[in-house]
């Protein structure tokens, strides 16, 4: 209810508007305004209009939805917001569902409100009263869903009997979008477009305005643009963020550490744009540790270059991190660093941080040093041509390098992978597969990503220099964005447990897990049929990785602290752990802020949220270039495995070139399935039959949708396991064929996979 008009002698200044729309319990507008100070006649109101104008100029205060407004920096006392993670004690978190400012939004801790309301889950949306909490938190209580996040929509525009259509490329959207001519900005039938809800009629179908045109179906090139656009990843920069790029200056030497007569060398994928890391060794000569090493790890200084709080610090941390998709990379910082001033190429000089490692024989470190030096780097190479290098077969630019460079690089990895088999980190064995793609921007190839010695030097090499800078933080008690890997939670070890035992394997019980009791599972399973799948369900009974400024361990590589440091180009955490040793040893005037602290638990859940989306982003973006080229084969039989058991069918991985695809259960067999989750398996109600978690199938391609991402197979293989039927596990919802109890299955295509020209 609005509050009655206020008896006031005098027009309302700034502060009485201001503390207006603070106390106000409901959205206020220039409407409401005016009624709160009985402010009548036209030359009044113009003048009201004049203050709030000045206001939104003096940012005091905002302009809201429906154009409401509320103060700068806080949030309307009911608004709408959006899910946007649920913690490991089913905490909900949201933001708001509109937020334009460059900062970071406020962070919502959310109280489902009404009893019997649905459970919310990330991407819902629901309108929320809001109170402010300490800390510039605030607490929501659920007022009404309103469904999922539909305020824009990204698919494809479509003619239908001369009315526009926007299929959406969300393969979880329940139907299409009506255009109107006016909205349509142009578009054409089979463009990608980024088009906004708008309210329509309330029958039919729902109605959208076409804001931007994102490209061509026909263009392979779209399909990252399509992730891109879905999961709101900024691509663009901001002018005063590439200005400052374009005009940062090289560093000299000044009072840092001269490195340039190290031949410090950049190892790297052969397409790499960005040389971030360099790495060198030598025999330690101190006769106090025979068979050691004396390790060099230097990272690109990019904190030299990206001040704090800077245009191009605030557009860093709304990316979190660079997104890497087959066709491009959208970077976290402009190229003009990123490949330019921050890039280790050779035979330039380069600001650099930089960490002295001294190693045992058995790789154990004894201690270590961190200076901010110049570089040069003597060479860029690729991991192929170090390992064929080191293989004994040089080309003409490792050959001279090969004995004082390579090799005692190989030797430092040698003595690290001692200290690595006695710390016993968990060892998955889960082989990636590399796609490549032809001049017209369509897959071309698709292969084993190599796994070589060279690519596990340099990945323990950063491990090493990773965990020293987590020492030294801790140690100069700083604030550390650790990069934390939590303990498995229990029930989910016990659900493991629980599954081995169907395969007849233990896992130890009664003590603390540790990964070598994983790897001790991983080991015995090693050359069998079971191997792939105990590699996989050993890998979904893990935490997910995130940042945090507690040090929680990293139970993965088991170690007692870790943090990220070798890589700030493309992640935010890594110039944080920059700033801190920075700031910590006095390495120079740009390092953290002594409050900076204050504010690493609500950057190190931003970050994390970032990271989680690229790599959504970065998963969808592939599955729609293999659906395309599926496309063109479909009717074609692979041999695949089963990666995933649902209740309403089996997923199966592709071997040929890793593309996933459903097969649905209505089309397994004719009997009624049962879910057993124990087991990861579907089983037949009567015979028994079972398909479980990594089987191998033969499939045949059905129906692949580029615009969804979507693969649809028929299963051809005939169960070869069997499990009782009725032992665990839940029904699934499928209803049994004519001829059994209940309803008969509905034939057809699976709601998932929908034909572009459909209508």
């Amino acid at each position: 209810m609005d509050k009655k008009p206020r008896k006031t002698r005098h027009f309302p200044d700034k502060k009485d508007i201001l503390t207006f729309i603070q106390e106000s319990p409901s959205k206020v507008g220039k409407k409401e305004i005016a009624r709160a100070f009985g402010i009548k006649g036209d030359k009044n109101r113009m003048m009201l209009k004049r203050v709030i104008r000045e206001m939104k100029t003096e940012g005091l205060i905002e302009k809201g939805h429906r154009r409401k407004v509320h103060a700068a920096g806080e949030l309307p006392p009911v608004t709408i917001i959006e899910i946007s993670e649920i913690d490991v004690d089913g905490e909900l978190f949201a933001r708001p569902a509109s937020w334009d400012s460059d900062q970071p939004p406020p962070k919502i801790i959310v109280t489902q409100g009404r009893s019997g309301a649905k459970a919310m889950a990330p991407g819902d949306r629901a309108l929320a009263r809001l109170k402010h909490l300490s800390g510039g938190m605030y607490e929501a209580r659920i007022m009404r869903e309103i469904g999922g996040s539909e305020e824009e929509v990204v698919g494809v525009f479509q003619l239908v009997n001369g009315q526009g259509r926007i299929q959406p490329t969300d393969r979880r959207a329940k139907s299409d979008y009506a255009v109107t001519g006016a909205d349509s900005q142009g578009a054409a039938p089979g463009d990608v477009v980024l088009a906004e809800v708008v309210d329509g009629r309330k029958m039919g179908l729902k109605q959208a305005r076409v804001r931007e045109l994102v490209g061509p179906m026909s263009d392979p090139r779209t399909f990252s643009l399509i992730s891109l656009k879905s999961h709101g990843i900024r691509n663009i920069f901001p002018d005063t963020a590439l200005t400052e790029a374009e005009n940062a200056v090289a560093t000299g030497l000044g009072d840092r550490t001269d490195l340039r007569d190290i031949p410090l060398i950049t190892i790297d994928p052969p397409d790499a744009r960005d040389h971030d890391d360099a790495v060198w060794a030598e025999a330690d000569d101190d006769p106090k540790n025979p068979g050691g090493w004396k390790v060099l790890v230097a990272i690109a200084d990019v904190a030299a270059y990206v001040k704090t709080d800077s245009a191009l610090d605030r557009e860093a941390l709304l990316r979190g991190n660079s997104t890497y998709f087959p066709d491009r990379v959208v970077p976290m910082l402009p190229e003009a660093l990123s490949a330019g001033l921050c890039s280790l190429v050779p035979d330039l000089d380069r600001a650099c941080m930089a960490v002295y490692m001294w190693l045992r024989a058995d790789g154990k470190k004894l201690r270590h040093e961190f200076v901010r030096g110049l570089m040069r780097s003597r060479a860029r190479f690729s991991y192929a041509q170090v390992q064929t290098a080191m293989d004994g077969t040089p080309d003409e630019a490792t050959a001279p390098l090969l004995e004082d460079v390579i090799k005692p690089l190989y030797g430092a990895y040698a003595s690290i992978c001692v200290a690595r088999e006695a710390r016993q980190p968990l060892a998955l064995d889960l082989p990636e597969l590399s796609v490549s793609l032809g001049k017209d921007g369509r897959v071309s190839h698709v292969a084993p990503r190599a796994r070589l010695d060279a690519h596990k030097l340099v990945e323990e090499f950063m491990i090493a220099a990773n965990v020293a800078a987590a020492e030294t933080l801790e140690k100069k008690r700083s604030p550390c964005m650790y990069r934390v890997h939590d303990t498995p939670a229990d029930d989910k070890v016990t659900s493991l447990r629980e599954f081995l035992e169907t395969l007849d394997y233990k896992l130890a019980k009664g003590q603390a897990i540790k990964p070598r009791h994983y790897n001790a599972i991983l080991a015995s399973v090693k050359g069998t049929a079971h191997e792939p799948l105990v590699n996989t369900v050993v890998l979904r009974s893990q935490s997910q990785a995130v940042y945090s400024p507690d040090n929680l361990g990293h139970f993965g590589l088991a170690l007692q602290r870790y943090a990220h440091f070798t890589s700030p180009i493309r992640r935010y955490a890594d110039l944080m752990v920059h700033r801190g040793l920075i700031a910590s040893l006095g390495l120079g005037e740009d390092g953290l802020a002594d409050d900076a602290g204050e504010k690493f638990v609500e950057i190190g859940e931003q970050i994390s949220t970032l990271e989680r989306r690229s790599s959504a982003a970065e998963r969808e973006a592939n599955d729609r270039y293999m659906a395309a080229y599926l496309e063109s084969r479909t009717g074609a039989t692979f041999s695949g495995r089963i990666s995933g058991v649902a209740r309403f069918g089996l997923f199966v991985t592709l071997d040929e070139i890793g593309a996933d695809g459903l097969v649905p259960i209505r089309d397994i067999g004719s009997e009624y399935f049962h879910h057993d989750e124990v087991s990861h398996a579907l089983v037949g109600e009567h015979s028994g039959d079972a398909w479980r978690l990594g089987d191998t199938v033969e499939v045949k391609v059905v129906e692949a949708d580029a615009i969804t991402g979507s693969v649809r197979l028929e299963l051809l293989s005939e169960s070869t396991l069997k499990i009782a039927p009725g032992k665990g596990g839940k029904k699934n919802d499928r209803r049994p064929p004519s001829g059994r109890r209940g309803k008969p299955v509905k034939r057809g295509r699976p709601k998932n996979i929908r034909h572009s020209n459909r209508k």
